[in-house]
């Protein structure tokens, strides 16, 4: 079919698919080291999902409190319920303050204390002195730091001279005989057209997969386009089985509420009018993890106790609090509450639950942002030419539940990272590397097929399935029988995907089209995510089991592994954490319980 699609073929030193801040700090950092680079994006770049972020950045800036990177990395390994790779979490909470510095020195307009300096809110998880005291530790730009960090990047690399392709949606890797990557091939969405990005290196900043849940806080986009790609090419994803439930999300609509509305001050009850998270979490209460208050909240509701004519909501309460606070240091989150739940939040409390938010898992990469294999149990081996940065990349500095304010850091950090390693291995200018003749047919035959799709079942119906499957299967808890149920019933839909019906076959701004080649990419990692939590016989951060209520470090200190390939059937093994640290400066975390 390839004849009936011609192909353009684009020469660039470097290739980021995804303008999120990831993609766009490292083709910033690619461009500043003489690197010539294309940013492909499926959507105009400041729509990329970083701007929804909402309630700050971390970084041991002290500017608040007495705080220090080894005080971040404790907390992020214990957030990490010890699954976090050790190396990977000590690099990106060293190089967190010269990150968020060059953040601002780009032009990001912090919030600001009365002497000057970033303002920094106080975020759950978090403490000074190995778990002795809060810390206040997330730098904020009021209640839109996600936002501002996106555009000031933007900015930056238009100043740089990124080449964007803008509304191109990137459709497989451009794999050689020898396992390295040469690029990708991509759909211009205007006009249908496909073409081929050659370059010494492919970074992956696609994102995450929320939509693959019915109730989520992710924009429309997140369809995990990158992990599907990386699964196509025979590589596999890590860790899909901890996926993080954020415990503010308005009931009914699915929208954030910012972590940061708690560590203003805000607080959670019930049906009682009961503080409940001090039962939970007796120290850190409405700040403790995001996996520990969602399962709060869930098991609430679960016993009656959930608010609401149907009992099925929680109430998070600001009434209390400063109107003026809130103007200055919530607005966006007290205009949302308005016009997602008809909240006036001086006066109410705001309706939530929790809500599908953040994918830990992801491409396995290592700290230099470079996509890593594992082939035959031999140590783990870097794909050439193929990194991945952002939600989409799992470092893994997350491990089992990631904390809030972690993921913006992540981008930046590993985003910048990547720069600097393709600065060290990509030779400005240098001649490609001839491609195997078939190069990108599989995917023109696969957008072909899409394209003249003609059965019985539109793309809505089928995606729908997916999403109900994996919000009743795959949800807060968890338990062998509700996870075998669904492995069988994502199989079932998987196979509705040959009665895929597309109504309008049109190659010119084609949603239909987009929208199906994006349920082909999370029915993959439905099934690979599915399979992952089936195949973990613990409870670990998110992965909560009721049949294994107990984490087994002895069994499962080790990352997951799974292969999907072209017909849908998973092969899963795994790996051992990183428990080392990269340096002398700070000693390894040892295990422990994890409370707060």
């Amino acid at each position: 079919m390839a004849e009936a699609y011609p192909i353009t073929d684009h020469y660039f030193d470097c290739v980021v698919v995804g303008a999120g801040g990831s993609g766009l700090r490292a083709a910033v950092g690619m461009v500043e080291a003489g690197l010539r680079v294309a940013c492909i994006t499926k959507v105009y770049p400041t729509r990329s999902h970083t701007v929804a972020a909402q309630g700050g950045i971390n970084a041991a800036l002290g500017n608040m409190n007495e705080d220090d990177w080894r005080f971040h990395m404790y907390d992020t390994v214990k957030g990490s319920d010890w699954l976090g790779d050790q190396d990977a979490i000590e690099y990106m909470t060293k190089n967190a303050p010269a990150a968020v510095y060059e953040l601002e020195h780009y032009g990001v307009p912090f919030s600001r204390t009365p002497e000057g300096r970033i303002y920094q809110r106080a975020f759950g998880g978090q403490s000074v002195g190995y778990g002795k005291g809060q810390a206040y530790r997330t730098c904020a730009a009021a209640d839109r730091t996600g936002h501002v960090i996106l555009h000031t990047l933007f900015q930056q690399a238009l100043k740089s001279k990124v080449q964007f392709y803008n509304e191109f949606f990137a459709l497989d890797l451009l794999m050689d005989e020898e396992g390295a990557c040469r690029g990708v091939t991509a759909m211009q969405i205007e006009d249908g057209s496909v073409h081929r990005f050659r370059a010494q290196l492919t970074c992956l900043a696609t994102g995450g997969y929320g939509r693959v849940y019915k109730s989520c806080t992710s924009a429309h986009t997140c369809t995990g386009d990158g992990n599907a790609m990386v699964l196509r090419a025979g590589l596999p994803l890590q860790d899909l089985e901890f996926v993080q439930f954020h415990p503010t999300g308005i009931a009914g609509a699915g929208c954030l509420i910012t972590e940061g509305a708690r560590g203003e001050g805000g607080y959670l009850t019930n049906s009682e009018g009961e503080r409940f998270m001090e039962r939970y979490a007796p120290t850190a209460k409405d700040l403790a993890s995001r996996d520990v208050v969602s399962r709060a909240e869930t098991i609430e509701i679960n016993e009656g106790r959930g608010c609401g004519p149907n009992k099925d909501y929680i109430e998070l309460h600001l009434e209390h609090l400063d109107p003026a606070l809130l103007h200055e240091r919530l607005p966006g989150i007290s205009e949302t509450a308005r016009i997602f739940a008809g909240v006036d939040v001086t006066k109410q409390p705001i309706p939530i639950v929790p809500t599908c938010h953040y994918n830990m898992g992801g491409i396995p990469t290592n700290y230099r942002a470079e996509v890593v294999k594992r082939v035959n149990g031999d140590p783990d081996v870097v794909v050439p030419g193929l990194m991945a940065v952002g939600e989409a990349s799992c470092a893994s500095v997350h491990g089992a539940n990631r904390l809030g304010g972690n993921s913006l850091i992540d981008l930046v950090v590993f985003g910048r990272a990547a720069a600097h390693r393709a600065a060290e291995i990509v030779e400005p200018g240098a001649a490609h590397k001839p491609l195997p003749r078939d190069a990108g047919e599989q995917a023109v035959d696969r957008l072909d097929k899409v394209f003249h799709a003609n059965g019985s079942m539109p793309t809505g119906a089928i995606r729908d399935a997916m999403q109900r499957t994996m919000q009743r299967n795959a949800s807060v808890f968890r338990d062998g029988p509700l996870l075998e149920e669904g492995c069988d019933r994502i199989g079932e839909v998987v196979t509705s995907l040959d009665e895929l019906k597309i109504s309008d076959r049109s190659r010119v701004w084609n949603s239909d089209v987009v929208e199906a080649l994006e349920l082909q990419n999370l029915m993959l990692q439905a099934v690979a995510t599915m399979h992952s939590a089936a195949y973990r016989t613990e409870s670990r951060g998110a992965h909560a089991r009721e049949d294994y209520p107990e984490r087994d470090d002895e069994n499962w200190m080790r990352h997951t592994l799974i292969w999907v390939d072209d017909r849908f059937h998973p092969t899963i093994s795994d790996r051992p954490v990183h428990l080392n640290t990269l340096s002398n400066e700070v000693e390894p975390v040892p295990p422990a319980k994890r409370v707060y």
